[in-house]
């Protein structure tokens, strides 16, 4: 690694791991706390569960419970992405989801979600 520059982490070229999806939602979030309306800057990590909030209601309105839904984001092949971290005021972060892992058409349309009963995997303790 010392002939490319790299002396204190490994660099690495992933393999070529299928299925490939190529539609995605994309939920974004910034760093705001929502519970006590404050602004918390360049914090990548708020920002980030804000997306990850957002994608679960989005789901919840599709049938699903939030322990479903955040089940799902947990074992789904999400992609995050830091999509700001320069300057105040916020940060950005982005998360997408595959729309070909459900069975089922979880895009926005003009007649909005067709509610359905997904069941129960989950409960909150």
């Amino acid at each position: 690694m010392d002939k490319y520059g790299v002396t204190t982490n490994p660099i690495f070229m992933p393999g070529n791991v299928e299925p490939r999806y190529d539609e995605f939602i994309s939920f974004i979030g910034i760093s705001v706390d929502h519970d006590s309306d404050t602004n918390a800057f360049t914090d990548a990590t708020l920002a980030y569960r804000n997306a990850c909030l957002n994608a679960i209601e989005y789901l919840k309105t599709f049938g699903y419970t939030g322990e479903q839904a955040y089940l799902l984001l947990g074992a789904a092949p999400i992609e995050g992405r830091l999509s700001g971290v320069v300057d105040i005021p916020n940060a950005c972060c982005s998360l997408y989801l595959p729309t070909a892992i459900f069975d089922f058409d979880v895009r926005p349309t003009a007649d909005g979600p067709r509610r359905a009963d997904r069941g129960q995997c989950a409960v909150t303790s």
